[in-house]
């Protein structure tokens, strides 16, 4: 599969690499208006359109890439079948022995505050006017 890839890359770039290469030096003087640095800066020029363009490539493929994964989660969001409301808690709920010993205990204790209370009060209220 690699090797693949390679051979394809590498006739994909052969056209550009014709067209930009360096006079080699031989077998005969170079062709008329030839001039090397010239040839370098082609070179240069070709491969780094070549890198833009690949560059813009990933890109696009990148943006593809969110836009579907946006759209993916939308779909699945919508399928999403909506959570069943839970249950409304009992009205009754059973206490143990010792609970309600508690619960009889601080209601003993209210209800003594309570008379203690109501007893100063009245007394209060009972006492000698000036």
């Amino acid at each position: 599969m690699r090797r693949l890839i390679l051979i394809t890359l590498m006739l994909a770039a052969a056209p550009l690499a014709a067209n930009a290469q360096t006079w080699p030096g031989w077998p005969g003087p170079p062709p008329a208006g030839y001039d090397p640095g010239s040839a370098i800066a082609d070179q240069h020029r070709y491969e780094m359109d070549r890198l833009r363009n690949q560059a813009a490539e990933r890109e696009a493929l990148a943006q593809q890439q969110r836009l579907q994964t946006r759209l993916t989660l939308q779909r699945l969001e919508a399928a999403r079948q909506p959570a069943l409301p839970s249950p409304p808690p009992t009205a009754y709920v059973p206490r143990t022995l010792e609970q309600e010993r508690e619960a009889r205990e601080a209601q003993a204790a209210r209800r003594e505050e309570m008379t203690r209370g109501v007893t100063e009060i009245d007394a209060w209220l009972d006492r000698r006017p000036n």
